[in-house]
């Protein structure tokens, strides 16, 4: 009975961090949803492509259940996967995101939580694990990525949150004076550390 509530709470949860790191995207141009927003180059849609990928392989070969498409290989690895090619659209990179979500949940759905897995990047003797281990390696993933797509987010246009219906209209005026306050507060310590 516990297994399947843990299950299920996991599986809520990584829905969750799944549909809000996807919400980053909506109504952001070309541009602002390819642009570097870091100097190591993050960027949102990079962001969803690479969170697809993950969930592709945790829950695909991990499992002796590969993903129906090419990916390329972590042994390969060399960034693509956290960047949109100009002949990638948006589009194509949601959609293949939906269907990691099939797969990755198809998994979910049919092996038990003790089911063995293994993870051939993760050094020896951990690369041994079960469907427990892995939701919540990828929970803690979704739950990172979409974190910085919140702050990417928030540097492109001031919008924040988790879902649409938890937004708030942007009060400007409210936001740069909680800064200030802050600001102060911040150098009112310094000031007294240089003392």
């Amino acid at each position: 009975m516990i297994d399947e509530f843990a299950k299920d709470n996991l599986h809520v949860r990584l829905r969750r961090d799944r549909e809000a790191l996807l919400w980053k995207l909506d109504g952001l141009s070309e541009h602002d949803a390819r642009r570097p927003l870091t100097v190591t180059g993050t960027n949102l849609l990079g962001l969803v492509k690479h969170m697809a990928t993950v969930e592709a392989r945790y829950f695909g070969e991990v499992f002796d259940r590969p993903f129906p498409e090419p990916l390329s290989r972590w042994e390969d690895h060399d960034g693509s996967d956290q960047w949109a090619a100009e002949d990638e659209t948006r589009d194509q990179i949601i959609g293949f995101c939906r269907r990691t979500w099939e797969h990755a949940d198809a998994t979910i759905d049919e092996l038990p939580l003790d089911a063995p897995g293994h993870v051939p990047w993760w050094p020896e003797p951990h690369h041994r694990t079960n469907l427990f281990a892995v939701m919540v390696h990828v929970l803690g993933e979704a739950n990172r990525h979409a974190g910085h797509a919140d702050i990417l987010r928030e540097g492109v246009d001031g919008r924040t949150g988790v879902r649409a219906e938890h937004e708030q209209p942007i009060d400007e005026e409210a936001r740069a004076a909680y800064r200030a306050k802050i600001e102060r507060v911040a150098r009112a310590a310094a000031r007294i550390e240089a003392h």
